[in-house]
């Protein structure tokens, strides 16, 4: 088997695993892998990383829109109705168990713990699906993504570091929030088991842990000096929520944002 004339570019073997490649580029690049094992062993991890998103989160992309969720229902409403709205589907939301992390912690409001949870979990929803797009800037470029969303919500952004939790920095992106812009990092395990902190501006200045559900994911909420925090994951362990917040904290309580 010879190898193609033209060198195999990353874009082609993300395209090859998403069935997006050309038919007539398809046998260069399967000749290609053919000859060069890392890169077939890198779209072995893709396609097994593709398989693993596709079975926990297909669902959610046949999942009917509710009526109130419309986008002529929601053009015609305010804002403010949207969060009561979609917060209404939270399942649960619960006092968390990480009481002693903050100290003279006061309580949420209930408005400041909706428009965040509810936030945080639409966008934890709709990026963690995706395979060749999931942040806007790569963990790759990681001190420029930091001083640019650093700039964008007006405080220190810090990628924490969950090696130890097993989480990898994917990347991250700027996204409206609540009050003000939001920063969102994603991390994701050897598995393909995928985190997500949302933080942005919080009117409540600290507030203890608190947790909530929404189908197949869970979010643990807090605020801290004026910055409020949502850390979003696979609700099937909570104990490994709480564990990846626990470190997520100590670092941003550290760094002072």
């Amino acid at each position: 088997m010879t190898e193609p004339n033209i060198p195999v570019t990353e874009d082609e073997l993300h395209a090859y695993v998403d069935n997006e490649l050309p038919a007539e580029r398809r046998s260069d690049v399967e000749a290609w892998l053919a000859t060069h094992p890392d890169d077939a062993e890198q779209v072995k991890a893709w396609r097994a990383m593709s398989e693993a998103l596709h079975a926990r989160y297909d669902s959610v992309a046949d999942e009917a829109v509710p009526k109130r969720l419309e986008i002529e229902q929601l053009v015609r409403q305010p804002r403010k109705w949207m969060y009561g709205a979609i917060a209404a589907t939270l399942l649960a939301f619960i006092a968390g168990g990480g009481a002693g992390w903050l100290a003279h912690g006061a309580a949420a409001s209930p408005s400041s713990f909706r428009s965040f949870t509810v936030d945080a979990l639409q966008a934890h929803r709709l990026y963690v699906v995706e395979v060749r797009h999931p942040v806007e800037v790569e963990a790759s470029e990681r001190a420029h993504m930091q001083q640019w969303l650093s700039k964008r919500v007006g405080y220190t952004i810090k990628a924490p570091e969950l090696d130890a939790a097993g989480l990898k920095l994917v990347g991250g992106r700027l996204l409206p929030g609540p009050q003000a812009p939001a920063a969102f990092l994603m991390y994701e395990s050897p598995t393909g088991e995928r985190f997500t902190l949302y933080t942005s501006r919080a009117a409540t200045p600290t507030t203890q842990m608190r947790y909530a559900t929404r189908a197949n994911d869970g979010a643990l909420y807090w605020a801290d000096r004026g910055v409020g925090y949502v850390l979003s994951g696979p609700d099937d362990n909570k104990a490994r929520l709480q564990q990846v917040a626990r470190a997520v904290y100590d670092q941003t309580e550290k760094n002072g944002g």
